[in-house]
């Protein structure tokens, strides 16, 4: 698994700590034990010469080139191992514009896989049924597509539509109560910062309705479905040498810290609390105020660190 040297870099960088410690303790432990399959993290791993052969070799038909060899190895018969208690030097990104390009090339490429691999994948007679029905559905079509759908569509667009149209009803076990558990068992592999919970939540919200355009790039086979653009990882150029004088930071261009579509959702969430705080009832606006504020801050470039140009 990864050991993140930049996790205390930021506030950004600390958020995507607990996203990734849920994903390699448990998504990967999960598929490593039950069915010897998981998504192959590109950054640390070991391969057998043979099994890469016997894929059919490095291709680069997506952007996520490590998972499509997986998923072909896996299909060839090939079991995966996952060892938790290894761990690999990884960076994070740590500027905002780094962030979007990883999460959209991380969204994108799995959802166009699954489009060019489903016929594939269920005609395959070298696997089971039951690692068919895995690789599909576990890991392709709830983890990789559906999850950013339902994290949007609940916390962006029903809750709102539930306090604009009053025939919505969305009990609080639904609205509140099984959310919260989920988050809180997700966040648990990340204890020491637990008291970024809220912020967590907030920040892959707006992430979420990021991934979820990328996942309909995917498997539309959109005209950004190719899009590779390389992680910029800044390592120690942020951290000035005592040799060396520091660059004055400058300010980026308006134009590329302005992003209008998260600025926009934040209007509307912004409209939606102001109706809830005027005619509501539940004190839905209080959520409501947060996500939109988390929104805007994403829309003007304000999160992660700033470099110059």
């Amino acid at each position: 698994m990864f050991r993140l040297v930049n996790a205390n870099e930021c506030i950004m960088t600390r958020l995507q700590e607990m996203s990734l410690a849920y994903h390699f303790a448990v998504e990967q432990e999960v598929g490593s034990s039950t069915c010897q399959f998981f998504g192959f993290n590109g950054t640390a791993g070991v391969w057998r010469i043979k099994a890469i052969e016997d894929a059919g070799g490095w291709k680069d038909r997506t952007t996520v080139e490590d998972m499509d060899l997986a998923v072909r190895a896996s299909l060839k018969g090939w079991k995966f191992v996952f060892v938790g208690d290894l761990e690999v030097k990884n960076e994070l990104p740590s500027t905002f514009k780094a962030y979007r390009y990883q999460q959209h090339r991380w969204s994108c490429g799995p959802a166009n896989l699954f489009r060019k691999m489903t016929k594939e994948i269920i005609f395959c007679e070298r696997v089971s049924f039951w690692k068919k029905l895995h690789v599909l559905y576990a890991f392709f079509f709830v983890r990789k597509i559906i999850a950013h759908w339902v994290t949007f569509f609940f916390y962006c667009v029903i809750i709102p539509i539930s306090i604009m149209v009053p025939e919505v009803k969305l009990p609080k076990p639904i609205a509140i109560y099984i959310p919260a558990t989920i988050t809180i068992l997700n966040s648990a592999c990340t204890l020491r910062s637990l008291h970024l919970l809220v912020l967590w939540i907030l920040f892959e919200n707006v992430m979420s309705f990021h991934r979820s355009k990328a996942t309909i790039i995917g498997l539309l086979g959109a005209n950004r479905v190719n899009e590779w653009v390389v992680t910029e990882k800044l390592g120690n150029t942020t951290k000035p040498k005592c040799s060396v004088r520091a660059p004055k930071r400058t300010r980026s261009r308006l134009g590329e810290r302005l992003h209008f579509s998260e600025l926009i959702m934040g209007l509307l969430l912004l409209y939606v609390a102001c109706y809830d705080m005027i005619f509501g009832k539940d004190n839905m606006f209080i959520y409501l105020l947060l996500q939109s504020s988390a929104f805007f801050v994403v829309g003007v470039g304000y999160v992660g660190i700033s470099t110059p140009n």
